[in-house]
């Protein structure tokens, strides 16, 4: 399991969304099936860490040029 540093970047599911262009739910999907892991606020909100999210779109660009 990663630890968080207090530096760390954590993203919400609407600006998760706009970098992918989908829906908010759907990131919200992502993150209950496993593909994007998710960090809980005290309020219940996820929030994703900005690094995973910047990786995951960088493999999507790359499969969508190859």
């Amino acid at each position: 399991m990663k630890t968080m540093t207090e530096d760390e970047e954590l993203l919400t599911p609407a600006e998760v969304a706009k970098l992918f262009r989908v829906d908010p739910k759907t990131v919200t999907r992502w993150a209950k099936s496993g593909k994007l892991s998710s960090i809980r606020t005290l309020g219940g909100h996820r929030r994703y860490r900005a690094t995973e999210v910047h990786t995951l779109l960088e493999g999507q660009r790359r499969n969508a040029t190859e």
